[in-house]
């Protein structure tokens, strides 16, 4: 049974879903939006809502926590430059997920994670 689990398997084992959230998440701060099936976009959107609110300490600690965890310094900066900042006023729903359509090769359901501006 899967009693105090919180987090989807997402099909892959722990080193593969753990790269994979934080590839997405990286390509999500990056561009702004990304598609991806609605499962991969609650997951990416509850790392992406975790980093924000620790981007909004701006504390030294709190720095290179989101360092740690994203995979690019360029974008470490704009998270904590301009999307933290911009965000200041939120206490929370930094994304919207839009289901968009179902994939043709394997009818999964697509949806489009976006960035609240």
């Amino acid at each position: 049974m899967r009693h105090s689990k919180a987090d989807k398997r997402l099909g892959r084992n722990d080193d593969h879903r753990r790269s994979m959230l934080k590839n997405l998440t990286t390509s999500f701060f990056t561009h702004g939006a990304i598609e991806t099936t609605v499962v991969r976009a609650k997951e990416v959107s509850r790392v992406a809502s975790r980093i924000i609110t620790r981007a909004k300490k701006g504390d030294l600690h709190s720095r290179r926590l989101v360092a740690g965890y994203l995979t690019s310094e360029d974008v470490v900066k704009k998270v904590f430059d301009v999307i933290a900042p911009s965000l200041a006023g939120r206490s929370g729903g930094y994304t919207r997920i839009v289901r968009t359509r179902l994939r043709k090769g394997d009818a999964a359901e697509m949806a489009q994670l976006e960035l609240m501006q």
